[in-house]
């Protein structure tokens, strides 16, 4: 029997669709062309084969969505996922602050930033560097109109090039989006 999975980890659940996903043997010839890109182009998982009942939005967002969490040059990799779980916190979305805090613990190969991230929220204190990028992506979050030109000098003070100041935007924007595609379609659980 499976468990809903309520409180923030970095041992990714399992996600579980309210939605009875589409099935590949099933699929039509739109959804089967919609599913030839997925995120992060490894595997077809219920979350893609659920978002593949709108076949011609999936077409659209999967690359959106690697080009902004994957794409060449800009932010690092580690930043682009501290940003989605900057994100995936305010709006209380386990399972992308789980798989995004497994991915940014795989890519700094150190734990503590996301420990102290679950353990206190959006008032965690984490070093300079992450501490501007993380609440930059809390506040976008939180609520866009409070992000002010105050917020992009900071981050400017802190090194960051144009390009990466956007692709933080990004991907703290796109999980507004992720984080509520996946409450309303779904929730984590252990089994």
């Amino acid at each position: 029997m499976s468990v809903p999975v309520h409180e923030f980890t970095a041992d990714v659940p399992r996600w579980s669709p309210y939605v009875t996903p589409v099935t590949l043997e099933d699929a039509t010839p739109e959804q089967l062309d919609a599913l030839q890109i997925t995120p992060s182009n490894k595997k077809v998982s219920a979350y893609v084969l659920t978002l593949a009942h709108d076949p011609e939005s999936l077409k659209v967002r999967s690359p959106l969505f690697n080009a902004i969490m994957y794409g060449k040059g800009g932010l690092s990799p580690a930043e682009r996922e501290l940003g989605a779980v900057g994100a995936s916190i305010v709006n209380r979305c386990v399972y992308c602050a789980a798989v995004h805090a497994s991915r940014f613990n795989q890519l700094t190969k150190r734990t503590d930033v996301i420990e102290a991230i679950f353990a206190d929220g959006v008032d965690a204190e984490l070093e300079e560097h992450q501490q501007v990028i993380f609440d930059f992506a809390v506040r976008l979050s939180k609520t866009p109109s409070e992000a002010t030109q105050a917020d992009i000098a900071a981050l400017r003070d802190l090194g960051l090039s144009k390009l990466e100041i956007l692709d933080l935007i990004l991907s703290a924007s796109i999980f507004g989006w992720a984080n509520r595609l996946m409450h309303t379609l779904g929730e984590p659980v252990r089994d």
